[in-house]
């Protein structure tokens, strides 16, 4: 299992990937299983739910709840980093490593659906894009095509559409806009 190599890696920034560098270390001396790492990253996308879905009584939320969307994303990329750097990069790992992500990402968009700050549908159907995003990648993947990971709807792209979206809604709702803005 260790000479095991992903055929589809995410690019990232050298300098997002540094920030991960003492943690993957500190993982693989410490034995800790990338798996747990993925999950970790749908525990801080179920807390920026609850934080998005309690932020149209308490808009301050915002503000963790945003955060929380980057922990996940850190995450996400950690699990990887300590996968390849402790030997147990795998196909079932890939996998692994997916699915947490479409949880995060239901969990994340359901929250903001249920905020009271935006119709529910407009949520709802990031979620339902998000899934299909990720499942053409796959697709593609498993058809031998190779998989893209840019453009405006990738997961980071999403996460950082969504933190622009919360703090704007911050803004508006701090100046004095209505609070309720859903149907």
């Amino acid at each position: 299992m260790g000479d095991y190599q992903p055929t589809s890696r995410r690019p990232i920034a050298a300098a997002f990937r540094r920030t991960a560098d003492g943690t993957v270390r500190f993982c693989v001396r410490r034995g800790i299983h990338p798996d747990a790492v993925s999950y970790g990253s749908v525990v801080a996308s179920a807390l920026a739910a609850l934080c998005f879905r309690w932020s149209g009584r308490l808009p301050a939320l915002l503000i963790p709840a945003a955060l929380l969307c980057y922990l996940r994303l850190w995450l996400n990329m950690l699990d990887g980093m300590v996968a390849l750097a402790s030997g147990k990069a795998s196909l079932r790992g890939e996998l692994l490593n997916d699915l947490p992500d479409r949880v995060s990402d239901v969990l994340i968009f359901a929250g903001v659906a249920q905020s009271g700050l935006c119709h529910p549908a407009s949520g709802y159907w990031a979620a339902i894009f998000a899934l299909l995003t990720a499942y053409v990648g796959t697709f593609g993947q498993a058809l031998g095509v190779g998989r893209q990971f840019g453009g405006i709807i990738a997961k980071p792209w999403r996460m950082v559409v969504l933190h622009l979206g919360a703090w704007i809604t911050l803004a508006l709702l701090w100046r004095g806009a209505p609070s309720d803005l859903g149907p």
